[in-house]
């Protein structure tokens, strides 16, 4: 049953419609070619007994007057009708008759043994009484057609309504049964050529169905194809973007790897050249000191002051460009490290919160970009928000990265306008995460303070 639906539905349009057009037509045409031939035979049949009943009046109703007033026929009536029907040619058509009286009982009959007796009133002797003519092909299974059936052929009853001359009062019913195998045969050929007519015209009209239902089935089957190409070359078009994609979100990571490598070579340079030689000539300058009248050691004290105040800033850029080695650390650890540095340099609490059993394995340009996210959000968060209730929390939220550093400063309009004299910290976070494919956002929260955060599509980055 499974494969029969399975195949009926990876049919084709046309081909359901055969089918399903096909049985719906084929049961309406039988309903239609039934009713068609049923009113056929109807019409033929009544017609048949229309014209028959008037051509027996014509003999029966003068010798059945005696039926108004009486209920028997005259002897002379008798033998007139035995006569008519043995002895003229409605004997050859008409193979019997009866005549009824109400109750139905027959008061003539060309089976003399009918004579007298009584049977039921059937729907046709009651409407012959109605003053209707109606007739049928004879069914013979009655015990009053008996002789009738002995005979073996097709036969037409007829019920006519015997009327009195002068008021047309209907005084008895006569019951005939003529041969019909001329009206059978005619009734057959009808029958055929209304089942022949009927046919062709659904025949045609389900051609004419089919074919317009089989050009839509091929329009559809080759919009179909055509869109099926499309989206394969639509999905090739995009595993193409998704690759490019990747590959420049890599090259951005290598690019942000390569320029932390850059900042660490220049702290380096700093630490070990520039702070290194001014700290020769700070000691140098002290030696130079018990040699020098008053004016020149207040001279000298003003230059050394100057030069220890170069020292500490270009160690404390180098300190600030430096990244440490976090490749091989976990993001838990080293931004703990930050909080930690953070606390001791501005002397605020970071509350940290740090899922680390939810974390998956992370690249190094991965986990560049939250120690840097970190590093400048505490740092903001210090200098725009006093660093009031500053905290960090970093954990999985479905298949995306979240990483968030919130405090409750004045929010989020005082640190971006802030920026603009500490240089393009934020604006530098926000192109490491978005190189990344990642999302970067800045926010009020509820109650007061600023949130920023940025979320990474797992799985992405290789």
């Amino acid at each position: 049953m499974n494969r029969l639906i399975s195949r009926w539905r990876n049919a084709a349009l046309a081909t359901q419609f055969a089918v399903a057009g096909g049985i719906v037509m084929l049961v309406a045409m039988l309903v239609v070619g039934q009713w068609v031939a049923a009113r056929i035979s109807e019409t033929v049949i009544r017609n048949w007994a229309n014209a028959t009943a008037l051509y027996m009046e014509s003999f029966i109703s003068p010798l059945s007057q005696d039926l108004a007033d009486s209920d028997e026929l005259s002897p002379l009536a008798h033998r007139a009708l035995d006569e008519v029907f043995t002895s003229t040619s409605l004997g050859a058509r008409v193979v019997s008759y009866k005549i009824w009286k109400e109750q139905g009982r027959i008061i003539d009959a060309s089976d003399h043994a009918l004579l007298g007796r009584q049977f039921p009133v059937g729907p046709e002797l009651r409407a012959a009484w109605a003053g209707e003519v109606s007739a049928s092909l004879a069914d013979l299974t009655e015990q009053e057609n008996a002789g009738e059936a002995a005979l073996g052929v097709p036969l037409l009853e007829i019920y006519s309504p015997i009327r009195e001359v002068w008021s047309g009062r209907v005084i008895g019913v006569v019951e005939f049964y003529e041969r019909a195998d001329a009206l059978v045969a005619d009734l057959t050929q009808a029958r055929r050529r209304s089942w022949g007519a009927v046919a062709a015209v659904f025949a045609a009209i389900g051609l004419v169905l089919w074919g317009i239902v089989a050009r839509g089935s091929r329009l559809i089957v080759a919009q179909a194809a055509e869109l099926q190409q499309q989206v394969a070359e639509l999905a090739e078009l995009s595993a193409h973007n998704t690759a490019l994609r990747l590959r420049v979100q890599g090259a951005a990571g290598r690019i942000s790897a390569l320029h932390d490598q850059v900042l660490r070579q220049v702290g380096a340079d700093l630490h070990d050249g520039p702070a290194q030689q001014l700290a020769f000539a700070a000691l140098r300058m002290d030696s130079l000191a018990p040699h020098l009248a008053s004016d020149g050691a207040l001279l000298l004290a003003e230059m050394e002051r100057a030069v220890k105040d170069a020292i500490r800033e270009i160690r404390s850029i180098s300190r600030g460009v430096a990244l440490p080695d976090i490749a091989e650390r976990c993001p838990c650890a080293f931004i703990a490290d930050l909080a930690e540095t953070h606390r001791a340099r501005s002397g605020t609490d970071v509350e940290v919160t740090c899922l680390a059993d939810d974390l998956p394995p992370l690249d190094a340009a991965v986990k560049t970009c939250l120690y840097r996210f970190v590093q400048e959000g505490l740092t903001n968060a210090w200098r725009h928000a006093e660093g009031r209730e500053q905290a960090v929390w970093l954990g999985r939220v479905g298949d995306r990265l979240v990483l968030s550093v919130t405090d409750r400063g004045p929010g989020p309009g005082m640190q971006i306008s802030g920026s603009a004299d500490g240089g393009l910290g934020l604006a530098g976070l926000r192109d490491r995460v978005e190189a990344l494919g990642g999302l970067f956002d800045i926010r009020a929260r509820n109650g007061g303070g600023t949130e920023l955060s940025m979320e990474l599509q797992l799985g992405q980055n290789k």
